[in-house]
């Protein structure tokens, strides 16, 4: 994979496709390439050309010690646009991506063409800062959980009952999280603080933005999607059910649809 060297630290990133350009953001810990399995071959049919990207903390882009913030992010990505002439560029974030795309939206919105915002919050509240501090608790210490649980712990954060209470589906999850160590491994991405209230701030972005819920999701439920949604000007939403946190992987052609969609209208 190619890199882009910006803000100090390396990205690793990939495109594909023909056409204009979209740029995928991924949540924490997690590799660009995930964005692959589903979301990019809709959008190279669509007539789209896609960016994916590791963000720093997963290789092969760097991975510098210590916590990182929202600005590291924000501004990393916003180097990535720049260096690759991207603007202003059509964006779709999930979950970290998300709020990231949401902080681009408000200090450049230069670069940002339209942003779909997929299982994205603009405020914590008392569960999900209850889960923050936990996490960050556990990363610190000395205790490493074993991967059949941490995997088990992570696919209940992650998937909805539907996907859940399917044997075969959830065997094979079960399965992927286990061997890459339960998904929360998140490192110093753990530390970007997502709990302040942005509400205020999302008032100031111009560029037209849809916010996707998904009904099923622990992290990032709908009421705080919703006030995303609501705090943007002319900001759409559209809910999914069936869906946890990571209702791209679980509905894919739901989600699919609703980000073409958009995307097109923009």
């Amino acid at each position: 994979m190619p890199f882009v060297e910006t803000n100090g630290v390396r990205l690793s990133y990939a495109t594909a496709g023909a056409g204009e350009p979209v740029l995928l953001i991924m949540g924490t810990g997690a590799s660009g390439q995930a964005w692959t399995m589903h979301q990019t071959p809709a959008l190279h049919r669509a007539g789209y050309r896609t960016i994916v990207f590791d963000n720093r903390g997963v290789p092969p882009s760097d991975a510098p010690a210590g916590k990182y913030s929202m600005a590291d992010l924000t501004a990393d990505t916003a180097g990535l646009i720049e260096a690759l002439d991207l603007a202003p560029c059509r964006i779709v974030g999930t979950s970290l991506g998300a709020m990231v795309a949401q902080e681009l939206a408000v200090a450049a919105p230069g670069l940002v063409r339209c942003a779909v915002l997929l299982a994205t919050r603009a405020r914590t509240d008392v569960t999900r800062s209850a889960l923050a501090a936990a996490e960050r608790s556990l990363s610190e210490g000395a205790v490493r959980l074993p991967p059949v649980y941490a995997a088990a712990v992570a696919a209940q954060q992650m998937f909805s009952p539907a996907t859940l209470n399917a044997d075969a589906e959830a065997a094979t999850w079960l399965e992927l999280f286990e061997l890459t160590g339960g998904g929360l491994g998140a490192g110093g991405q753990a530390w970007v603080e997502t709990g302040q209230d942005r509400r205020a701030a999302l008032a100031a972005v111009t560029a037209p933005c849809r916010v996707i819920a998904f009904a099923d999701d622990l992290i990032t439920p709908p009421h705080l999607a919703r006030e995303v949604a609501e705090a943007i000007p002319d900001c759409d939403y559209v809910e999914l059910a069936d869906c946890g946190h990571l209702g791209h992987l679980e509905q894919p052609d739901a989600v699919n649809a609703a980000i073409v969609d958009f995307l097109d209208a923009h």
